[in-house]
């Protein structure tokens, strides 16, 4: 009984530190709050629940100090009671965590509360999404309370000082202060000075061919002696710069497309302002993508040319094919390809836990005072998505052991954020995670124009990712039911930004892949009868893509234009320029 009435007294207390924590993070827009009160309410709201829970509980931690007592004793510790084997923390990869019976217990008994906690969420009587803040809410905390994030218990953190004299403490002060007024107080995740745009980054040589108001038009160099007659226009996000398709030298994805044969061009989104508040998705289709469009067409004189795009920018791909085929227009895109993209957001990944209605007015009356979304605040909000990886492991290595962060690609373009318009993030967030409108025929209007998936009968190359948080691989292979035209879906095994920076060579890379999706069959069914394949999902896709692409021709001449990657990636702005753009935005 003393140990039941331990544990009611923890629960309050813990509830009250959460609720800090949460306030910290900045993610109280989502009513994480709300949500974790709800489940507190709830829980104290069926005493026989409750009980059984606790008196689960304190086993689980009865057990935890038996362990502790054999580890002393050299002898093998026993199984967590009622908890599955978990797959290898690596926050505990240093073998003193294990080897030291009081540093075991103590990781033990982290676990142990942390599954407890969330298993106390997931038995809540509340509706699914209350629920899914809560965990999130939960685990987030449960996250930064880790005891590799004790610079004493950490042995990492311990060695280096020792081996260090102390200095490396010393430096993770500096660095904590540097970060604490230059930062935002958060920890530098990358070394970013040694990345250029247009050297070693956004690198592949081009030159920007049409500017308007939204979209800088970079076409790329020609790097064979002929190319396929169709072009490929890319398609990006416009939530994220543009070069995470055309990342570094040997990890680009444009760079791969051009030695391949084809000639491609790129959108580059401009950096929206405030006086940019206004502008809705429609503009995006009307300005982007049917822009860009139009353009390439005219400058290459190509009937047709085949779409490559990712994340948000193959929503807008996709909803812009369909706009087409409204229109009578289908036939000027012969192919699509779609890589880690959402068009049904039913299974909406983790960015679901801020999408209910109450998150979505609180996050509307704050982006209205200034027009726009912080790039900053989105930024933050995936990091704590994933805050052991992407927070918490920057605490540790640069302000317990003073190391400096690292010099990578991927985190040196994630730290260039950028903002969003508060009509079009508005219109964004309703029409797909609120009410999941588009795959709805007829529900989603754009540019007075209703959509319906089914009139798409270009042939689509629709890839998922398997460790995708973000658009979960489930989600992105729903694409190929919506489509009336052959879909073939490949699956690789790595995450959301890996997805498409993922080269020939590693040697972990695989990917699940077959001719075509069935219509009707589901996600499971097809992975069951995938075949599996060594290696990267390029090179599967430059055989489709080669297939697609039309004769070998020429090169088409393009005009004069400033050398890529232009100016909207800066974060400058510049007028229009040459009369296709003066038509396009008077």
């Amino acid at each position: 009984m003393r140990a039941l009435d331990e544990a009611r007294e923890e629960v309050p207390l813990q509830a009250d530190d959460l609720s800090y924590g949460i306030d910290v993070t900045g993610l109280d827009p989502a009513s994480l709050n709300d949500a974790l009160k709800a489940v507190m309410t709830d829980a104290m709201a069926d005493p026989l629940r409750m009980s059984t829970w606790l008196s689960g509980f304190a086993l689980a931690e009865q057990n935890v100090g038996l362990n502790m007592l054999r580890r002393l004793g050299g002898q093998e510790a026993m199984a967590p009671l009622g908890q599955a084997p978990s797959a290898p923390d690596k926050r505990f990869s240093e073998p003193e965590w294990s080897s030291n019976p009081l540093l075991a217990g103590i990781v033990e008994d982290y676990h142990v509360r942390t599954q407890a906690a969330l298993q106390l969420v997931d038995s809540a009587r509340l509706p699914d999404a209350t629920r899914r803040k809560a965990r999130f809410a939960m685990q987030l905390m449960f996250d930064a309370f880790a005891p590799s994030n004790v610079p004493w218990l950490n042995p990492g953190v311990v060695k280096e000082a020792m081996n260090t004299g102390g200095l490396s403490l010393l430096q993770g002060m500096r660095n904590f202060m540097d970060d604490l007024q230059n930062n935002g107080g958060y920890p530098r995740q990358v070394d970013a000075s040694g990345f250029e745009l247009g050297k070693n980054i956004a690198a592949t040589p081009g030159r920007v061919v049409m500017r308007n108001e939204l979209i800088e038009l970079i076409a790329y160099e020609p790097q064979t002696p002929k190319v396929h007659a169709l072009p490929i226009l890319c398609s990006p996000p416009w939530i994220n710069k543009y070069y995470i398709m055309d990342l570094a030298p040997g990890r680009s994805f444009v760079e791969w497309a051009v030695k391949h044969g084809h000639q491609v061009f790129m959108i580059s989104y401009r950096n929206p302002d405030e006086r940019m508040s206004n502008l809705k998705m429609d503009d995006y289709l009307r300005s982007g993508v049917l822009a860009a469009l139009d353009a390439v067409q005219e400058m290459t004189g190509a009937k047709k040319l085949n779409l490559a795009a990712l994340c948000l920018g193959g929503t807008l791909a996709l909803i812009a094919m369909a706009y087409l085929a409204a229109h009578g227009q289908a036939d000027r895109v012969n192919s699509l390809t779609v890589t880690n993209t959402l068009i049904d957001f039913s299974i909406p990944g983790d960015l679901g836990i801020f999408t209910d209605e109450d998150t979505i007015t609180r996050l509307e009356r704050r982006m209205r005072e200034r027009g726009y979304l912080e790039s900053h605040e989105m930024a933050k909000t995936f990091d704590w998505m994933r805050s052991h990886d992407l927070i918490w492991s920057y605490v540790v290595n640069s302000w317990f052991k003073g190391k400096k962060p690292p010099a990578f690609d991927i985190l040196a373009w994630n730290g260039d954020s950028t903002r969003m318009p508060v009509e079009m993030h508005s219109q964004y967030l309703r029409a797909c995670y609120l009410h999941n409108a588009i795959v709805k025929p007829g529900a989603f209007v754009i540019d007075d124009t209703p959509i319906d998936l089914s009139k798409i009968s270009a042939p689509l190359y629709v890839l998922g990712a398997e460790n995708d948080h973000i658009a979960p691989w489930h989600a992105t292979y729903l694409t190929t039911q919506y489509v009336s035209g052959e879909a073939k879906y490949t699956l690789t095994n790595s995450g959301h930004i890996a997805g498409i920076v993922n080269p020939p060579g590693g040697k972990k890379s695989l990917y699940y892949t077959k001719p075509a999706a069935g219509h009707g069959e589901s996600a499971q069914e097809w992975f069951e009868t995938a075949d599996r394949r060594q290696g990267s999902w390029w090179e599967d896709w430059a055989t489709w893509a080669e297939a697609h692409g039309g004769d070998m021709v020429e090169p088409y001449p393009l005009p004069e234009g400033e050398p890529a990657p232009g100016r909207y990636v800066r974060n400058e702005t510049a007028p229009p320029f040459g009369p296709t753009a003066e038509a396009r935005t008077s």
